[in-house]
């Protein structure tokens, strides 16, 4: 196994030496790995994909169009909701 050395800031690792019973290079480790596996999902999907950017854009635009739709809808019932 290969030895890596991390900064972290202060606040961190004080936060951190409060949980003394974690092995923190474990989290560490599974951490990496997940974040690896996300990454090559991510590289797979990128790599069998037919979607341009100007696609991706258009989708993007459409789903926000949607959640403002919904979170204004929301808002709108809420405000008239008696309380």
């Amino acid at each position: 196994m290969v030895t890596m050395t991390l900064a972290v800031p202060e606040e961190l690792k004080n936060r951190m030496d409060s949980f003394p019973e974690i092995n923190w290079s474990e989290v560490a480790r599974q951490s990496f790995a997940q974040k690896i596996r996300d990454l090559e999902i991510i590289r797979k999907f990128k790599s069998e994909s037919t979607m341009t950017e100007e696609d991706a854009l258009r989708l993007g635009r459409k789903v926000n169009e949607g959640m403002t739709r919904r979170i204004n809808a929301i808002i709108k019932k809420s405000q008239s909701t008696p309380r």
